[in-house]
Order: structure tokens, then sequence, then C-alpha cells
């Protein structure tokens, strides 16, 4: 399974999406999950396996427990995919800023100006 291919569902998004905030134990991921997406603890535990068969999640038994965590490797293969295209969108992302940047400097400016306007 390609990384995009793990990312395109939702629920392992959010699964991720807990991971990457902390560690979470098995049990609490499917209580998380099972509440926002009604889906059962089969089902969850389906999802986990496929992020760590993938290299987006690693898991460690704590006594009788098992931990999730994040795993950067996932994401990192997706991210080197992504790079290639990131000459598409830097620019406009670069521009964007700017643009912001001057937004705020002029509302930033405005009682200034008025102030100067005012005194004239």
């Amino acid at each position: 399974m390609q990384a995009f291919d793990v990312l395109a569902d939702p629920v392992r998004r959010r699964i991720l999406e807990l991971l990457a905030a902390e560690e979470r134990a098995a049990n609490e991921v499917v209580e998380i999950i099972g509440a926002e997406f009604g889906i059962s603890q089969p089902s969850v535990s389906q999802h986990l396996k496929v992020l760590r068969d993938n290299g987006f999640a690693t898991v460690r038994a704590q006594a009788q427990r098992r931990i999730y965590a994040l795993d950067p490797t996932g994401l990192q293969a997706a991210d080197a995919w992504l790079s290639g295209f990131r000459a598409f969108w830097e620019p406009k992302l670069d521009a964007l800023a700017t643009e912001i940047a001057r937004g705020k400097r002029e509302r930033r400016m405005a009682p200034l100006k008025r102030r100067d306007g005012e005194r004239a």
C-alpha cells in the first residue's frame, strides 16, 4: 500500500492526528475513534494495523497495554513524493505571505496616517 492510499482514509488520518498529539493506548484510540466514526474495535484495530504495516505508527507493549505512537517514516515518504510538486505552489504561498504582511502593515499604519492627516 502506498502512503497516499493509507492517508486517503479519514479514520486513519484521524488516528494519525491523535498520535501526533501524544502516544495513546490502543483501547484509548478504539474509544475515541469508535465514538467519532461509529466503528467497532476490530475495525479500529485493522486501521491501526494498516498504519503499523505501512510505517505510519509504531506499537510497544507496556504491561498488558499496547501503546501506539506516530512513526514519521510514512509521512516522510509522502513528503518526498510531494517535494517534486512544491515548485508549483511555493511561489504562490510566498506571494500570499507577502500580501498578508503588506495588509497587516497597512492596517498598522492606517491610524498613523489618519493622525498625520489631521495635523496638517
